[in-house]
């Protein structure tokens, strides 16, 4: 396409906001176990540490969905 230079296709809406949903779960789940210490690291603060930012991003991204900042 000439002339359009910004075009870029994107995934439908309702396929984005499922992919989001669901890495905003990922996100979650992980960070939960990290605080659970499920993957058995030796230092308490530092599984405490990971599994805070990655709740934390989770937490960005859904409100990042909701408010519609893709």
């Amino acid at each position: 396409m000439r002339g359009n230079e910004n075009y870029r296709p994107e995934a439908p809406k309702g396929a984005r906001l499922v992919f989001g949903i669901l890495m905003i779960l990922i996100y979650v789940g992980v960070g939960l176990l990290f605080i659970f210490n499920v993957p058995g690291i030796d230092s308490v603060a530092l599984s405490c540490v990971i599994g805070g930012l990655l709740i934390a991003y989770g937490i960005w991204r859904a409100v990042r969905l909701y408010k519609g900042w893709n």
